[in-house]
């Protein structure tokens, strides 16, 4: 059977040659598969020297010269990590002689007399006064360590300044307290002493030396936190398993209590497990950054000012001066003034990799693809960058160096990869919001198409004849005035409808303004009537609202009166009735002005109501019932509103539009 000792020198080698494969040109990387070499040469001996009875002093011998390298070895981690690691330098060598030869001196005491003399047995062990210089001299060379370690560490920040802080301070401090668990073993004899080592070096090496070597950064209090509520929730868990297995087995037969043991255990381990991530408040900002991105999604509808609200949140998530969201379709994305094609090297490697920050990038295996994103990094200053993909929409989030100068740990990469999900999700809402809302405007400019064919047709008619009679009557200066005047006047009504049918098929992004209500009303009016009357639809007005300013856009408040004139006519149009009308009305209330549309058709069904102004609810047969939910989005986004009056079915509907007349004060 492998024991802990064993067990822990695979794990170390093994983390070791991962960390050298991920990047062998990384010196930090080299330094710390060095260590652990010799951590996990160290943890072998240690167990042959245990386990040899007729050559455990010769084993011992080795383990400690062994490990009086381990001080080096981290001691070169720590100049790899600040960057002064210059081995081919005789300077840099000259200068840190004493760390080399305090390492040599260490090293060879144990197979000194000195140490333990050679006529020591295995059952009696003498020790001399080097065993004790050795323990000693380690001791010391561990506290000088961290003392460098500390002293470097104020004029260092970033990804360097939390590799000190949880390797070579944490490394110190786990070696010295080794240090202490041997010496109580030789005092008190006591073998579990001397098992505890190689689980003291499995749990922060591997564990340590893969969160700060590789792509994921950790910093020292999350690395404590999360470590801290794992082992509170594996005690809780046993003692609640152990608890409950002593109780149950008294009432039923062992298999059963096992059976129900385990299904507490799982009922209890995940809620117990969210109770303690608010207790240690593990990523505190976590749960309010969340509910803010919330809020906005549901508050906002526009990209526009979603992209706005997102960044400005974004930035006080990662205490940051600057933020961005680029997102699209059909390959090419673009916001916060960048723009970048889908095919592009940088959006490719992002897919692959997910997020990426400076040190993650400067950890790994270097390619000239990522070369790319690390220049796209330092060009726009960010300390982080995360993509997300869904069915019709990437969004990509970018944040720069926050105020403390800190990196983005692995924590708070996910924390932020969630809030890109969520931005992914609302954008992705209001594109297929504004796609359906020009979906909407093209259908209603389909439907004025055949009716204001007619209309241009007169007109055209009209000039057609006069040129025909040009050459016959051009003497006559009464036929050439009028003839001119007509022109011009024809030739402007076409040019009006036209452009009438131009703004209303353009995308539009909306914006609120005083305007008279009326002229714009009457304008419309002008569209629908041929439509009416081509249905045999008589088209009322009442435009009793005096004054008529209203704060809206008008080519929303244009849509929308087009797109419930349409509705009513096809209403009344389905319905057989002696009466056939449409009526637009206006007048003044508390709220604003209110444009009330009125027909003759056959009423809105009980079922339909509840669901009016929500999409894909309709009765007709072409169509997608998307009409009234875009007219509700948009005046909503101007802060007007929509209401439909109770009615009996066959009695008609009547929809009351109210415009405000000055803007909100919030």
């Amino acid at each position: 059977m492998i024991s802990t000792h064993q067990l822990a020198s695979l794990v170390v080698a093994a983390v070791g040659l991962l960390l050298l494969w991920g990047n062998p040109k990384r010196k930090v990387n080299r330094s710390v598969f060095a260590c652990s070499a010799i951590v996990a040469a160290w943890l072998i001996f240690t167990h042959l020297a245990a386990t040899s009875p007729d050559h455990g002093l010769t084993w011992l011998r080795w383990t400690c010269a062994v490990g009086a390298l381990a001080p080096l070895s981290l001691w070169m981690v720590k100049e790899s990590i600040v960057g002064t690691f210059q081995p081919r330098q005789r300077d840099w060598i000259r200068r840190n002689a004493h760390w080399f030869v305090t390492a040599l001196i260490l090293g060879l005491i144990p197979f000194t007399e000195t140490f333990i003399p050679y006529h020591s047995s295995e059952t009696q062990r003498l020790r001399g006064f080097g065993y004790y210089f050795y323990r000693v001299g380690v001791i010391i060379s561990y506290v000088w360590l961290l003392t460098e370690s500390l002293g470097r560490m104020k004029s260092l920040s970033g990804a360097r300044k939390l590799e000190l802080q949880v390797w070579l301070c944490g490394g110190c401090v786990v070696a010295t307290v080794i240090c202490g668990l041997l010496a109580l073993g030789e005092v008190t004899q006591e073998p579990v002493y001397r098992k505890l080592p190689p689980l003291a070096v499995l749990v922060f090496y591997a564990g340590t030396a893969y969160a700060i070597t590789s792509h994921r950064i950790f910093d020292a209090r999350q690395i404590i936190l999360l470590g801290a509520e794992k082992i509170t929730l594996v005690v809780a868990i046993t003692v609640i398993a152990y608890i409950s297995n002593s109780l149950l087995v008294s009432v039923f037969s062992e298999l059963a209590a096992l059976f129900v043991t385990v299904a507490v255990v799982l009922a209890t381990a995940s809620p117990f497990n969210s109770w303690l991530d608010l207790k240690f408040q593990f990523l505190p900002k976590g749960g309010a950054a969340r509910q803010a991105a919330f809020a906005t999604a549901q508050r906002e509808t526009r990209a526009e000012n979603m992209e706005a609200s997102f960044c400005a949140l974004l930035k006080r998530w990662g205490q940051t001066e600057h933020a961005f969201i680029i997102y699209g379709t059909d390959g090419s994305l673009s916001g916060s003034g960048i723009k970048l094609e889908e095919e592009t090297a940088v959006i490719e490697v992002m897919k692959r990799l997910r997020w990426v920050t400076p040190e993650r990038l400067a950890r790994e295996r270097s390619t000239s693809e990522r070369k790319v994103v690390s220049d796209f990094l330092n060009e726009h200053a960010l300390g982080v960058l995360v993509i997300e993909e869904g069915p019709a929409l990437t969004v990509v989030v970018g944040l720069g160096v926050g105020a403390s100068r800190r990196p983005y740990t692995y924590p708070q990469v996910t924390q932020l990869m969630e809030l890109a999900s969520i931005v992914q999700g609302a954008l992705e809402r209001a594109h297929f919001s504004a796609k359906a809302q020009h979906t909407e405007q093209l259908a209603t400019v389909g439907l004025l198409g055949a009716s204001l064919a007619h209309e241009i047709r007169n007109p055209l008619v009209s000039i057609k004849t006069f040129v025909q009679l040009l050459p016959t009557h051009y003497q006559d200066p009464a036929f050439r005035e009028k003839f001119f005047r007509l022109i011009g006047d024809e030739v402007s009504r076409i040019d009006q409808l036209t452009e009438q049918l131009l703004d209303l098929s353009a995308p539009r992004v909306y914006s609120a303004q005083s305007i008279e209500l009326h002229p714009l009303l009457l304008a419309s009016v002008e569209l629908v009537t041929a439509k009416a009357s081509h249905k045999n639809v008589q088209f009322l007005t009442d435009f009793a609202a005096s004054p008529d300013i209203a704060f809206t856009d008008p080519s929303a408040a244009k849509q929308v009166m087009l797109n419930l004139c349409f509705n009513a006519i096809q209403a009344v149009d389905g319905h057989v009735t002696q009466e056939r009308w449409v009526k637009v009305a206006t007048r003044n209330t508390p709220a604003g002005i209110e444009m009330a549309v009125a027909d003759s058709g056959p009423g809105i069904a009980p079922e339909i109501r509840p669901k009016l102004f929500q999409p894909f609810q309709t009765t007709k047969s072409n169509g997608f019932g998307l009409g009234l939910a875009i007219c509700s989005d948009i005046l909503v986004n101007l802060e007007a509103g929509i209401t439909v009056d109770p009615s009996l079915p066959g009695e008609g509907a009547t929809f009351r539009v109210t415009f405000p007349c000055q803007p909100s004060s919030s």
